[in-house]
């Protein structure tokens, strides 16, 4: 029997979205404004072996973000079911986890908890997570003051440095400096490298993905369009956005 560490079913995520309206028209109508929902994953069904190192790719809209926060438990399931099978998580993503009014150790403590550490065991890895990130004396400003490329390498470190079973990555690779870049993906190829490590990587890079993965899904407007070894996958993938 196949040990798998993340297994979806019939996955179905909607958002709710109001049409918009200018506010003049919005004050005189004594109607409620219409609600539209968008179905973003429309059914989305697979299985990850426990150590598999799978990428999800797609055009912008096609669900991927989506998907990948729903596994994180970010957003609940409208249909189907998404099962760790008690595995700890990560999610590796710009823009989701921080709070701007803290300062960035503190965004590591905040950080940390959530992924189920304590708090002695987020100070006992406190001195490896600030010098991996380069951020120095940054480490004690709030986050609200931070560029793009320091969130990334923030982010990037307490994901990297507090390892949890299952990693979630969200086109991080992609940014920051490129001696950061390849720092951080010098640490990326040795934490999957674990084979007890499972790895779900969103990526548009078809290169992150044939060096990275043992296997490509191909979503497309809220479907798995392909699911395959990335020599199947991306070929096809490559040609349907040229």
């Amino acid at each position: 029997m196949e040990n798998y560490a993340i297994e979806v079913k019939d996955l179905k995520i909607r958002y709710k979205t109001i049409q918009k309206m200018s506010i003049k028209k919005s004050l005189l109508s004594l109607k409620k404004s219409k609600v539209d929902i968008f179905e973003a994953v429309k059914g989305v069904s697979f299985q990850v072996k426990q150590g598999e190192i799978i990428g999800i790719t797609g055009k912008n809209g096609s669900g991927k973000s989506t998907l990948l926060r729903a596994v994180a438990g970010i957003f609940a399931a409208d249909e189907g079911s998404i099962d760790l099978h008690g595995h700890t998580v990560s999610l590796l993503s710009i823009g989701v986890g921080f709070q701007k009014k803290l300062t960035g150790r503190e965004n590591v403590y905040l950080s940390g908890m959530l992924l189920g550490f304590s708090e002695e065991q987020i100070q006992q890895h406190m001195k490896e997570i600030i010098e991996f990130s380069e951020l120095g004396s940054f480490i004690d400003k709030p986050v609200r003051t931070y560029s793009s490329g320091m969130y990334s390498k923030l982010a990037f470190s307490i994901t990297a440095i507090l390892e949890t079973e299952i990693m979630l990555i969200d086109e991080v690779l992609s940014v920051g400096d490129s001696k950061f870049k390849k720092k951080s993906y010098k640490k990326m190829k040795q934490l999957i490298s674990n084979c007890n490590r499972t790895v779900i990587i969103v990526s548009h890079s078809s290169d992150t993905l044939r060096q990275l993965c043992s296997r490509v899904i191909w979503l497309h407007d809220g479907l798995i369009k392909m699911d395959g070894t990335p020599d199947e996958v991306l070929p096809q993938y490559e040609e349907f956005m040229s």
